[in-house]
């Protein structure tokens, strides 16, 4: 009960952030972007899965999520069907360039020797992942050390 308290607070905090970010401009922008609807909607629909326990394969609520489970779930959510690995995401993605990815975006790393790592961006520094280290989705910074080191590049499947 206490997970499903928090997530919720999360969310209602995020969400409220948005509003807040948006002030007077068009519904969906997030930090001043001309960012969509369904931008804004694969970003809550990943962080409404914030404490979801990791689970290798899984990409459901109910079974838990692995990194690319948790991404194919957002986009599914909002009607978009992408692969399911996080190999196969970044090569069908639509590249984004320079290293500013925008809310929506997905960002992929190399965590090992044909390992890869994909987080959904959430705002211009955060992400949110389904982590193996504390085996939850959870939000981590772009410009942390660690994923610094191992960053690839960014993707979208968003306008």
């Amino acid at each position: 009960m206490k997970v499903c308290a928090r997530r919720l607070l999360v969310c209602l905090g995020v969400a409220c952030g948005l509003f807040l970010v948006s002030g007077c401009s068009s519904v969906g922008e997030l930090e001043g972007d001309d960012t969509t609807n369904q931008r804004a909607d694969v970003v809550m629909a990943g962080l409404a899965q914030l404490g979801t326990p990791y689970v290798y394969g899984g990409e459901t609520p109910k079974e838990g999520f692995d990194c690319s489970g948790l991404t194919f779930y957002a986009h599914h959510v909002v009607g978009l069907n992408i692969p399911r690995t996080a190999k196969a995401q970044r090569k069908a993605a639509k590249p984004i360039s320079g290293d500013r990815p925008r809310p929506g975006d997905m960002v992929f790393f190399k965590t090992g020797p044909g390992v890869y790592h994909v987080g959904l961006m959430i705002d211009r520094e955060r992400f949110v992942h389904a982590s193996t280290s504390r085996n939850r989705v959870r939000i981590a910074r772009l410009g942390n050390p660690y994923w610094r080191a191992r960053y690839l590049g960014a993707g979208t499947y968003l306008d």
